[in-house]
């Protein structure tokens, strides 16, 4: 059955001289140009650098922006405008306000002429604060208006005020939620919170004696949770429950604090939502561990240090407490929150406060929460404010989906940049006062267009992370899952680490490095995956990475050894290459960055291919273009241009084509693409394949496409069968195949087709069963029904069966001398866990497992007990050793044992596996799950590169304002003249 299946795989004559014909005519027009050909090596020490500073001019425009917005400052409401009444009159603070769908912002509608305001629904926007802010800030327009004239790249501007009002440009309608409330609050924001404080190190402690039940225990829970979103990945924490004794939250962070990522931070409100009361509330051993904590703490920001006491009172002796951990330097600030509608101790409580340089408040209701804790960032934000330091910062990265209520910018990364704005007057400058924080966002997206696909080789890819060692991007970063029709981001998606997307990098070599800044390379032998994790490749990476001054940030660009070592340069006529650029089969990589048309608003609407054009042409000659990339790109269309001739060719003489055939193309190292797609075939089977849908298959920012990048390793000469699995759903009738023809083995011709000659091949099902199954093989096949056949890929998977519903799935064959062990990790999978556990899951293979799937994301519905989480999954992979031409073995199952044979497929990375089909294996075994030793993990801290800047004392401070008193503002005349002179660069 081996023999005679496999024979007419290597006996395909048609197949074979298809592409035989298609290679020879592109390798005669190579010949007529190869006297301008020339091979140059990537020097990536060279080209990391470059990036860098191109990054840091780009991000540099960024700051510059902010800065010119602090100097100077009608009211439109965003919820309110182009709203009426019942009379069809507008309502107050709304009126007509003109909006328009812009490319540059996401198509979403602005007024790129007028900035708005939002106001939080639990802020009266009748306020005379809000009113003196809103109207003293409308200079800021022109400001905005400015800046986006001077850099076109520039998305949203905005200033947050400490009294809640949010200013933002381009103006917009603000959608609230189904319930018609705006929730956005700009001082919850982190871009508003890092600018206003330095980083801090904060213990929590909660009261859980018998007297906080009910609402007061709601209200203490609520107020946690709303402290815990004012930090962030530079800021550390810790919480403690008091009562008759101290105990912590969470056991495995006892005596230490902990990184206050999102991940942390989504624990510790999973924990306090468990939470009991019982006993009697005793503070002073509870103080007594706070400062223990902090006293001791030797990682942490080692800067602010702050103590948040949430009580319903304090009844003991606790003085001598302060005397001995605080007194008289008081380096802890101590904050505290008052809770309930009683005041029996609020002078016991506010004395704390006010002999700690902290803050008190009082909070009777749920809706006192929200400002009542704002209130300790101003305070810590004093030190800064009189030194007059305007500290730049950067956000990590995020998805901004509470700003718009649109998909499409809820799905983007971005980071922000932002500064604090502060009063200059003599007469207040020892109250410290924060009047707001002005900013900008950065879509990544447009950052790692900075590191062209191109230069960087088919394997090759730019990454960035923090000084955290978070990453900001990378293309192995999956920070969506699906939720019924709906992407969704995963509760960890921006505190993923370096080390869980390269972990290859065992010793973190690669991540210290980075993380400390430092500019060096770094060589790595690594397994990476394609095909969406289905596929494994060994490849040899050559890391290059240095830091972005005035950044937290450092890049990393990766190269390949083989054809991420080169580029291929030539050099044709803009006539030519013009006349081949505009031929109806082909395309180029619509998201790559060919000419940029993102600075005149005028060429926003040009695809790339017209932007080219039109460039080339001399019509838009005042386009910026990549000069290289368009020369790679016209070479490329030059030398592939008899492709065209030949497809149309075929076309025209019918009885020339063989009716399996359904789609052919090419693609080149440029991001050119041909394809034929020929009569008689309906047009969805091309665009399943042709069109955005399928990222995997197209050039994209993150990777070139997956056929590429298979084909790129295969050994020459031999052909590669591809069968993606999106395209296997139900009873889909085509079944696609790729293919890539020999080349050549001259000295300069084998990099070559790193640039083209990825030849794919669409086949119907039943066409292929008919070629494979010829010579009687099928009545063969039906004779032995002891037995069962497959014709699998080098990976194991299947593409022909006698059970249809077989097919694409995967065979983990059993594992000898004759297999290589591709064993594949991701640590950014989710489970529904019951505890708070991170699995390790181990599937362990056999030989008829499939169709075998391992879930790497699920639903995310927030239950208590059932929600979404983070886990490790390890899962094995197959890769065929090739030198291998055929072999055998018997795999024991239970009582029974079956033999099985593997052959060859003679020119192609197929193989012909039969086996015994009376012995089942395929209930043996299920997949394990493991538990690692949880605290293990939990405490595990990383190396990290602290901010430089700390802003924790200053001596003119003014600590007498603590609360529970009538507070300074500002006059409208102050405020004006603050933002007006304010002098940042004295």
């Amino acid at each position: 059955i081996i023999k005679c299946w496999s024979f007419p795989f290597a006996q395909n004559k048609y197949f074979t001289v298809l592409l035989i014909k298609v290679s020879v005519s592109v390798l005669k027009k190579y010949k007529d140009v190869e006297g301008v050909v020339k091979m140059e090596e990537v020097n990536g020490e060279e080209l990391v650098k470059r990036f860098a500073e191109e990054m840091e001019e780009m991000l540099g425009r960024k700051m510059k922006s902010v800065k010119v917005s602090i100097h100077s400052f009608e009211y439109y409401n965003s919820m309110l405008i182009n709203t009426v009444d019942e009379n069809g009159n507008p309502l107050p603070l709304g009126g007509e306000f003109l909006l328009e769908p812009n490319e540059h912002f996401n198509k979403l509608p602005v007024n790129t002429q007028q900035s708005n305001i939002q106001v939080p629904t639990n802020v009266y926007n009748r306020d005379p604060d809000i009113l003196n802010g809103v109207y003293m800030s409308e200079a800021l327009n022109d400001v905005f208006i400015e800046n986006f004239q001077k850099d076109p790249t520039l998305t949203w501007q905005y200033f947050g005020s400490s009294t809640g009002f949010f200013r933002l440009y381009p103006g917009i309608q603000w959608i609230p939620d189904e319930n018609g409330v705006s929730t956005f609050d700009c001082r919850n924001r982190n871009w508003y919170i890092q600018a206003a404080t330095s980083p801090k190190d904060v213990v929590i402690v909660v009261d859980v004696s018998g007297s906080m039940k009910g609402l007061r225990l709601t209200i203490a829970k609520h107020t946690i949770n709303t402290i815990l979103d004012t930090l962030g990945e530079n800021d550390f924490v810790n919480i403690i429950a008091y009562s008759d004794y101290v105990r912590y939250v969470e056991p495995c962070f006892k005596g230490t604090l902990v990184q206050a990522d999102l991940d942390n931070r989504e624990h510790f409100k999973l924990l306090i939502d468990g939470i009991h009361v019982k006993g009697e509330g005793k503070v002073k051993n509870a103080m007594k561990e706070s400062f223990r904590i902090l006293n001791e703490v030797c990682q942490g920001s080692l800067c602010n240090q702050a103590i948040m006491l949430i009580t319903d009172g304090a009844m003991e002796d606790f003085q001598d407490v302060f005397e001995e951990f605080n007194w008289p330097e008081r380096r802890v600030r101590v904050f505290t929150y008052l809770i309930g509608r009683e005041m029996t101790f609020a002078e016991n409580v506010k004395w704390i406060a006010c002999n700690n340089k902290g803050y008190y408040t009082h909070i009777s209701t749920l809706a006192d929460v929200q400002e009542n804790v704002m209130e300790y960032l101003h305070v810590l934000s004093r030190p800064m404010v009189i030194n007059h330091d305007h500290d730049i910062i950067w956000t990590e990265a995020y998805m901004d989906s509470v700003l718009f209520n649109t998909q499409a910018q809820s799905l983007l990364l971005m980071t922000s940049v932002a500064m604090p704005v502060f009063s200059k007057k003599k007469e207040t400058l020892s109250h410290g006062i924060l009047l707001g924080v002005v900013g900008t966002d950065v879509a990544l997206k447009e950052l790692m267009r900075l590191a062209p696909r191109y230069k960087l080789g088919v394997h090759g890819y730019a990454f960035l992370i923090t000084n955290n060692g978070y990453i900001l991007s990378h293309p192995d970063l999956r920070p969506l899952y699906k939720e019924g029709k709906k992407l969704k981001p995963k509760p960890n998606y921006n505190s993923v680490d370096l080390s869980e997307a390269e972990w290859e990098d065992t010793e973190e070599k690669l991540r210290t490095a980075m993380v400390k800044g430092d500019t060096g390379t770094l060589s790595l032998d690594v397994r990476t995956s394609v095909d969406k994790g289905r596929r494994v490749l060994f490849l040899k990476n050559d890391y290059f990475y240095t830091v972005i001054n005035e950044t937290p940030f450092s890049l990393g660009i990766v190269l390949t050894r083989g054809y991420g070592q080169y580029i291929f340069i030539g050099n044709v006529s803009v006539e030519d290459g013009l006349h081949d650029l505009l031929a109806p089969d082909l395309t180029i990589a619509s998201e790559w960055t060919y000419c940029e048309t993102d600075i005149d608003p005028a060429h926003r609407k040009l695809s790339q291919r017209q932007a080219v054009v039109q460039y080339l042409t001399g019509k838009e000659p005042d386009l910026k273009c990549d000069v290289q990339l368009l020369e790679q790109t016209l070479f490329d269309a030059v030398v592939t241009a008899p492709m065209e001739a030949y497809w149309t060719a075929l076309m025209l003489n019918t009885s020339g084509i063989d009716e399996g055939i359904e789609t052919a193309f090419l693609g080149t190292r440029s991001g050119l693409m041909r394809f034929q797609r020929y009569t008689g075939i309906e047009k969805r089977v091309a665009k399943s394949f042709l069109t955005s849908t399928d990222k995997e298959n197209m050039f994209t920012l993150d990777h070139f496409p997956v056929w590429y990048r298979r084909a790129a390793e295969y050994p020459a000469g031999q052909f590669l069968y591809y069968m993606p699995r999106q395209d296997i759903r139900g009873t889909v009738e085509e079944i696609p195949l790729l293919s890539k023809h020999t080349h050549s083995q001259n000295t300069l011709f084998p990099l070559f087709p790193a640039m083209f000659s990825r030849l794919r091949i669409w086949w119907s099902f039943s066409k292929l069963c008919d070629i494979t199954l010829s010579y009687n093989s099928f009545l063969c096949l039906l004779s032995c029904q002891d037995v069962e056949c497959y014709v699998i890929d080098n990976n194991g998977f299947v593409l022909i069966s006698r059970q249809r519903n077989n097919v694409s799935s995967h065979t983990y064959t059993h594992r000898n001398r004759d297999t290589l062990d591709g064993k594949l990790f991701t640590c950014q999978s989710q489970t529904k866990c019951h505890t708070y556990n991170s699995h390790r899951l181990i599937h362990i293979p056999n030989l008829e497992s499939w169709p075998l799937s391992f879930s790497l994301s699920a639903s995310a519905h927030k239950k208590k007990g059932d929600i979404l989480q983070p886990c490790d999954t390890e899962y094995p992979s197959f890769v065929y050793e090739p030198s291998v031409k055929e072999t055998n073995s018997i795999i024991k199952c239970g009582r029974c044992q079956k033999m099985f044979v593997v052959q060859q497929i003679p020119e192609s990375n197929l193989l012909m596996l039969v086996v015994q089909a009376d012995c089942d294996c395929s209930r043996q075994h299920a997949p394990i799950t493991m538990e690692p030793k949880e605290c293990d993990r939990m405490r595990s801290q990383k190396i990290r590169r602290r901010p430089e800047s700390c802003h924790a004392y200053h001596p003119q401070e003014n600590a007498d304002d603590c609360g529970g008193a009538s507070f300074i503002s500002l006059s409208a005349s102050i405020f004006f003249m603050c933002l007006t002179f304010s002098a940042l660069f004295s």
